[in-house]
């Protein structure tokens, strides 16, 4: 599905799942929504499953935004003691947009947690208090941790089945354009690794590291701050040191600077090897871009030369929690982090021009996957070492994603074709329900009905619209069909509108 057709289904106001390999464009579509809402005079609430996930999008954690904080469950107890405060009612009531990012994070308790105190708070039946629910994210990336021993996938929550989001499954690559590092990515996401795949991957480890400058990535925190530490060090020249400024609540400054990949007291030297923390468009900078301090300016701020020989002087940039336009907490720190090296983990959403990779302690699912995808090319990817584990992807993740890439494709064929006309209808719907503006204001007096009611009168008829196939309805429907069974006669039988039926007949190869 592309990037705009994505677009349309979320300005019907259903819920939807935008997901896709890395570099498809996820945050770009979800920042379009997120300013297309605020032009309409609504305001999301942009949340994520982590603090640094959080501080990439401007936003607040989803443990935060709910009052869940550290809970693992929810008493009663629980529910009417964050049902007292007033200022976590105030927001869920007004929220008519939630977006999660980072989905692949989140935990299914957690996310029915969530649902939960929104249904309470709102005193509605509808999944989520009838809150729009955007997740956003890529399940083959690093899963959620794992306090009881076994991971619990936000798709399995009875939370994401009650919400049945549309999902958008991205198929554009704006990230890498190296054709034989896509199939070699692609290989290892659909648990197709060949001894072809595994020799690519042999022949990045030639390059001996010392003469190599570019980033290097660990698997554990403290091989990242010895290396950096000790490359450091290694400079003879004055370190300059830079300290966070803050501003706002403790508990949300503590959460900024724990997503910050900045440190609150950063040292630099010349000729230190940095990276940007944060996206700076206007000066063509994105967070992950690499350089090399090159000096310090007369007032004292570091200037930093790119990779692209692009000549910088950084100065200090904000990270916000924002609600409903206003700051609630802020952090002000120079956008740059030692880059000798970094996690694994911290390198998730960045994109690097060049990265030294140790996977040879690889321990964790989507750990080799999240690491070999941060580069844009292979000649970019340079490696230390890797073991069997850095090429596996979970087991459940791999049949989730093929339900996944079924439901999007079967979306997309629906959306297709509906009236234009008819599907502006549905987006200034929306717009009107939500309580935001619209052109022409004297249609808001008129009744009108979203794309979520429509798709909940859709299901009185057809019960499974739209929802994903399992491989025993696949069996079934083989057999039917073959046995001499009628459209109309297996739209009955799985509940489905007579166009996904053939839709899905189309897909198992039984009609042209």
């Amino acid at each position: 599905m592309t990037q705009k057709e994505a677009f349309a289904i979320l300005k019907t106001g259903a819920n939807v799942f935008i997901t896709g390999e890395p570099g498809s464009g996820k945050t770009y579509l979800v920042n379009q929504y997120v300013t297309y809402l605020r032009e309409h005079g609504i305001e999301p609430a942009i949340t994520a499953s982590t603090g640094i996930a959080a501080t990439h999008i401007g936003g607040m954690t989803i443990h935060s935004w709910s009052g869940i904080g550290i809970r693992r469950e929810l008493s009663e107890y629980d529910l009417d003691y964050i049902s007292q405060k007033e200022k976590l009612v105030t927001r869920i009531m007004k929220t008519r947009v939630l977006i999660i990012d980072e989905i692949s994070m989140l935990d299914a308790q957690t996310l029915s947690m969530v649902e939960l105190v929104c249904r309470t708070l709102r005193q509605h039946d509808l999944p989520f208090g009838g809150i729009q629910v955007v997740f956003v994210g890529d399940f083959f990336q690093l899963p959620p941790i794992s306090r009881e021993g076994s991971v619990q996938f936000a798709f399995v929550s009875d939370a994401w089945a009650a919400a049945r989001p549309v999902v958008c499954y991205l198929t554009e690559q704006h990230r890498q354009d190296d054709a034989l590092f896509l199939k070699l990515l692609a290989a290892v996401r659909e648990q197709s690794v060949t001894d072809a795949v595994r020799a690519a991957l042999a022949e990045r480890m030639k390059v001996p590291p010392e003469d190599l400058d570019c980033t290097k990535l660990f698997s554990h925190n403290v091989h990242v701050d010895d290396m950096n530490a000790v490359e450091l060090a290694k400079i003879t020249s004055d370190e300059h040191e830079f300290y966070m400024r803050t501003k706002g609540a403790p508990a949300l400054v503590a959460s900024l600077k724990n997503g910050c990949l900045s440190p609150e007291k950063l040292v630099l030297k010349k000729g230190a090897r940095i990276m940007f923390t944060k996206n700076n468009f206007e000066q063509g900078l994105v967070n992950g871009t690499l350089g090399t301090v090159t000096g310090f300016s007369s007032e004292g701020l570091p200037v930093v030369q790119t990779h692209q020989r692009t000549s910088i002087t950084v100065t200090p940039l904000e990270w916000t929690t924002e609600e409903s336009g206003k700051v609630l907490a802020k952090i002000i720190q120079v956008p740059l982090r030692l880059a000798w090296a970094i996690t694994i983990h911290k390198s998730q959403g960045m994109s690097l021009d060049a990265a030294l990779v140790d996977l040879s302690g690889a321990f964790e699912y989507g750990q080799g996957y999240v690491a070999l995808s941060r580069v844009r090319t292979l000649e970019g990817l340079h490696l230390l070492g890797f073991n069997e584990r850095a090429l596996e992807v979970h087991p459940e993740v791999f049949t989730a994603d093929k339900k996944f890439r079924d439901f999007s494709q079967e979306a997309e064929s629906t959306f297709a074709v509906i009236d234009v006309g008819e599907l502006e209808k549905a987006h200034k719907d929306f717009i009107i329900r939500a309580g935001g503006r619209v052109k022409h204001p004297g249609v808001a007096s008129q009744k009108k009905t979203t794309w979520s009611e429509r798709l909940k009168k859709m299901r009185i008829k057809h019960p499974n619209a739209y929802q994903p196939w399992s491989d025993a309805d696949d069996g079934e429907l083989r057999r039917l069909y073959e046995d001499g069974t009628q459209i109309r006669r297996l739209t009955e039988k799985f509940g489905r509108h007579p166009g996904a039926i053939v839709l899905r007949l189309r897909k198992l190869g039984l009609v042209e």
